[in-house]
């Protein structure tokens, strides 16, 4: 079993999906607005269904403030065929786009499609490798994907967490901000490498503030940055 955000205005849609769903076993919460999909956001659902046009705040809106939070896929749901907006969803950390209106059978495929390769994703990550490394007191669990430094949990977005992960599963070797924007944020990402540069100077904050004695991540002047073996 599942759980499955549904972020949708319309409600008898909603209900038609929420019904069918949980006739599949599935968990099911819903909101009818943004604002609401952002805090049913916070308890971790499995795959999030979310519509694009929904008034105030829409679903390309709420797709850029709950994705570095969330992990799970999210799939869109619009009556927007352009490709331009087809793009932009999957820009932003959409994992698929349906078009409406669209068949109910597709759409439960979509989601099983993207369920199952969640769960090959997380059993490659967790299965085919460490799922834990020790850096001094700094201590990474790939499987919670968490940071603590003496036992102490870090708060991260995901983001930040990416980043962390990359450089320390590949500990000593020196990346430049370019190839952490690509393999973070992806090729298509709309922005630069600059903003890799914020992320690690908050992440450098963080873990600085939870044991200042240690320099995790070391500026490569010129190339780029490297997590050094401690």
């Amino acid at each position: 079993m599942s759980r499955i955000l549904i972020i949708d205005d319309e409600k008898e849609l909603v209900m038609l999906l929420e019904d069918e769903l949980k006739a599949r076993g599935h968990e099911v919460m819903v909101a009818y607005d943004g604002e609401e999909g952002i805090k049913l956001s916070k308890k971790q659902p499995d795959l999030v269904l979310l519509d694009i046009m929904m008034p105030g705040m829409d679903g390309f809106e709420v797709c850029r403030s709950i994705r570095d939070e969330v992990l799970c896929p999210i799939i869109f749901l619009s009556a927007k065929q352009s490709e331009i907006d087809k793009i932009k969803g999957l820009n932003l950390g959409g994992d698929d786009y349906i078009t409406k209106p669209f068949g109910l059978r597709e759409l439960m495929a979509r989601i099983d499609a993207n369920l199952r390769r969640e769960k090959r994703a997380q059993y490659i990550s967790t299965e085919n490798k460490r799922t834990r490394l020790y850096f001094g007191k700094l201590n990474l669990d790939l499987k919670e994907r968490t940071v603590k430094i003496d036992g102490k949990p870090i708060a991260l977005t995901k983001r930040e967490y990416d980043i962390i992960e990359l450089l320390a599963t590949h500990s000593g070797q020196v990346f430049s901000r370019e190839h952490i924007y690509e393999k973070i944020w992806g090729y298509d990402a709309e922005g630069d490498s600059s903003t890799v540069v914020e992320h690690v100077k908050k992440i450098r904050a963080k873990l600085t503030a939870a044991d200042p004695s240690v320099e995790y991540i070391s500026t490569v002047w010129g190339i780029g940055y490297k997590w050094n073996k401690i």
